[in-house]
């Protein structure tokens, strides 16, 4: 989805979410937890063009989580930090992001942010996790031990290799 188009649809513009059909009844559209992370999307796009320091967006963003979804975030920070300081820590549709060249390769998401029963972290397109026709991009998580931690490292290792 383009910035513009995401712009748009955070303001309430014509993507068609809420908007009314020719019957007059609203469509089911985005859910509210989605059409804020659009919102934050548009302020991220306005912030990234303003130049604003990532570390402290993610850093910000975190300190705002509940408990739980705080503590991983915070490990998960401090693992993508030290496995591959190269990426970039950004906001990525009010998530904490790591980016490398620009485009996002890892993100947490934690449960809190759309009302799930647990955390996820997720790899985008730009990772290089490849193994064959079929890999996983995507994690859920309830809790972080020794070896999951591990196993993260690992994952942002070969995500930006």
């Amino acid at each position: 989805m383009s910035p513009k188009k995401v712009t748009q649809e955070a303001a309430g513009g014509t993507a068609g979410a809420g908007s009314a059909t020719a019957a007059g009844k609203a469509s089911k559209g985005f859910t509210a937890e989605e059409r804020a992370a659009m919102k934050e999307r548009a302020q991220e796009l306005k912030a990234e063009a303003k130049k604003a320091d990532g570390e402290s967006a993610v850093l910000g963003k975190i300190a705002e989580m509940e408990e739980g979804d705080r503590t991983m975030a915070e490990r998960i920070h401090a693992i993508v930090r030290a496995s591959a300081p190269g990426l970039t820590p950004r906001l990525w549709y009010g998530m904490p992001a790591y980016a490398k060249d620009g485009k996002v390769v890892c993100f947490f998401q934690g449960a809190q942010k759309f009302n799930t029963r647990y955390a996820t972290l997720g790899f985008s397109d730009e990772a290089n996790l490849d193994e064959g026709n079929m890999w996983p991009v995507s994690f859920a998580l309830k809790e972080l031990t020794a070896a999951d931690e591990a196993r993260i490292a690992a994952l942002v290792k070969k995500a930006v290799s």
